[in-house]
């Protein structure tokens, strides 16, 4: 690993770590605003809305400029986001405009990530040799992973009544901020510079792909081929089913999480946070074991996915910290061991059916309409007053369906050609269609 892949860790790192201690700000101002609690999936919604209305861009540009540099810029876009969040009381709207222009700021921080993920994940393809790829994968999502832990702890302990009044207390802070949820904003815009002065140091990788076309309808009929190609690969279509069903479920298992905390444990926001932060460490412990998994043999972890859907079904039963702690740790420990060669697995097919850039894009796109469609889905089920027990035994049988049918799916692909395992791992090029 070089000294440049370490500092994409370490951008990713804060920029992530920014990114989910912002979500638990926002909801803390969307409450200190009076707003409903589903408002909290409306964020999460639009933030899918920007992966997949810029999928068909973001990968061209990506792949147009060195990759470090699109990293700093989308960083810089991503603040843009925070500042207006900051500023929600600047416009003199009502109550439900604040509502709104929160919930506009966050999705302005949703634009900079789906053009951020391209880069973040395109540079390792550039920077990892193949057989490598797992253990960087293993890195960056454990890194993610962890700043998704930190982030949601964060965010919790800023906004906790005993930071905020010592945060309020500092003249620095104190001057720029009245409540919980300003404070905690201005302390992570810092951390959102920290993740650009680390982006300013990643250096060009040197790798270089055809002129990209900046006609949209060029590049939407290009791109849609690209999906076209990754769903037709036998192996592209079952690596890309996995990740596009976990990061549906992790992102409406992150809501739940929260609503569960609230109701069944009567937890106050900043101590729901730390559930999140629980599962997410779960989700570390799995990606290193899976760092284990040559890519070879990243098809064998199918069946640990049907698992994760299954243990989920005991949510409801757990009441004690203890258990509580335990069960969301295995929870994220499964998602983290199945998850990790699947998306080396998927980049690496990427890479080399298409381009670092298009192939990252392919996957959010698929992804972030899954989470679109999974997180309206929770939306719908909490507007419609269902308890929170009912919706995580739904949420538990159908994760444990859609990956049974996805082993079936694979079993019947190796049986229609059984030299498919040879191909794992294949080196070649991305190629421009």
């Amino acid at each position: 690993m070089t000294r440049g892949f370490y500092y994409v860790i370490g951008a990713q790192t804060f920029s992530a770590l920014a990114d989910n201690a912002l979500f638990i700000a926002a909801i803390a101002l969307i409450q200190q605003l009076s707003g409903p609690d589903w408002m909290a999936s409306i964020m999460k919604w639009w933030v899918a809305v920007g992966y997949v209305v810029l999928a068909a861009y973001v990968g061209a540009f990506a792949d147009t400029y060195p990759k470090g540099r699109v990293m700093l810029w989308t960083n810089s876009l991503k603040v843009c986001g925070c500042v207006l969040m900051y500023f929600h009381s600047a416009f003199h709207l009502s109550g439900e405009g604040q509502i709104a222009l929160v919930c506009a700021a966050f999705a302005i921080v949703g634009v900079g990530a789906a053009a951020y993920s391209p880069a973040k994940y395109g540079i390792i393809t550039e920077m990892l040799a193949p057989e490598d790829l797992v253990k960087g994968n293993s890195w960056i999502e454990g890194m993610t992973v962890l700043s998704i832990i930190l982030g949601a702890v964060l965010g919790g302990l800023l906004v906790s009544p005993t930071v905020a009044s010592w945060l309020l207390l500092q003249p620095a802070i104190g001057a720029l901020a009245t409540t919980p949820a300003e404070a905690a904003i201005v302390v992570i815009a810092f951390l959102y510079a920290i993740a650009a002065w680390l982006n300013f140091r990643i250096p060009d990788t040197g790798v270089r792909y055809p002129r990209q076309s900046n006609n949209l309808m060029t590049l939407n009929r290009v791109f849609f081929r690209y999906v076209s190609v990754l769903w037709r690969d036998k192996l592209g279509q079952i690596s890309l089913a996995v990740t596009t069903l976990f990061w549906g479920a992790g992102a409406t298992l992150q809501l739940v999480v929260i609503e569960w905390g609230r109701v069944q444990l009567n937890y106050r926001l900043d101590q729901a946070s730390i559930l999140m932060g629980v599962a997410a460490l779960g989700t570390i412990f799995g990606a290193i074991a899976a760092s284990k998994v040559t890519i070879q043999r990243s098809l064998s972890v199918l069946p640990v996915g049907v698992g994760m859907g299954l243990v989920v079904l005991a949510m409801p039963l757990v009441q004690s910290t203890l258990s509580v702690y335990a069960l969301l740790l295995l929870i994220g420990g499964l998602s983290g061991y199945f998850v990790v060669p699947m998306n080396a697995l998927l980049q690496h097919r990427g890479h080399v059916l298409l381009s670092a850039g298009h192939s990252i894009a392919v996957q959010n796109f698929n992804e972030q309409l899954n989470i679109l469609a999974m997180v309206s889905l929770y939306t719908v089920m909490l507007w419609l007053e269902i308890p929170i027990n009912v919706i995580i035994v739904a949420f538990g049988v159908m994760v444990a369906a859609l990956m049974t049918l996805i082993i079936r799916w694979n079993n019947v692909n190796h049986k229609q050609n059984p030299a498919l395992p040879q191909q794992i791992g294949d080196s070649g090029h991305g190629r421009s269609l």
